[in-house]
């Protein structure tokens, strides 16, 4: 477990050097109770599908509902989003990309049973990415087979996009994106 906690560790040291930020940037994170390393760290068998040395960064603006894809300081895209409802709010904080999934199963979180990519039953639509986790649940921006409730405050803290939306993003972004989520 240590030798897995300091390759993870080294693996963030690198990433914060590759993106230019302090490593102080994941402070925030170890104030709200999760370790700091773990806002950083890339677990093995994910590969980055582009350069993470970019400078895109993500800003989800929780109130207006949006998700804006950043190149430096030019916005280069909105999206509209559904957020979580009350009672379920999605964290707000500075977090990074640690997972993306093309055709992702969904597990209920409920009763821990599993709904495969493509069902008309699985609410993550055709693609995933995540960028918090406690260890045990995630929360990440996905598609969904209902884009009616794209804008409102329904989720279980997940950002709901249109499939089409997501679909776009997914290719634009790569694991170690930073992503800023404010209210």
């Amino acid at each position: 477990m240590l030798a897995a906690h300091w390759r993870s560790s080294l693996r963030s040291l690198i990433l914060i050097s590759l993106l230019g930020l302090s490593p102080s940037w994941g402070i925030e994170a170890a104030q709200a109770n999760q370790p700091a390393w773990q806002e950083w760290a890339i677990q093995s068998g994910q590969i980055a599908t582009q350069s993470i040395a970019t400078n895109l960064w993500l800003e989800l603006n929780i109130t207006r509902r949006r998700l804006t894809l950043y190149l430096g300081n030019q916005a280069l895209k909105t999206y509209p989003v559904a957020v979580g409802k009350p009672g379920w709010e999605t964290p707000v904080g500075k977090f990074m990309v640690k997972e993306m999934i093309r055709n992702p199963d969904w597990a209920n979180p409920f009763d821990g049973r599993v709904i495969r990519a493509g069902h008309p039953r699985n609410p993550l639509g055709r693609r995933w990415i995540g960028f918090w986790t406690d260890g045990e649940d995630w929360i990440g921006f996905h598609g969904t087979p209902d884009p009616q409730y794209v804008g409102q405050a329904v989720s279980h803290g997940c950002v709901r996009m249109k499939n089409q939306d997501i679909e776009e993003l997914f290719e634009k972004v790569a694991l170690g994106t930073p992503v800023k989520v404010v209210r």
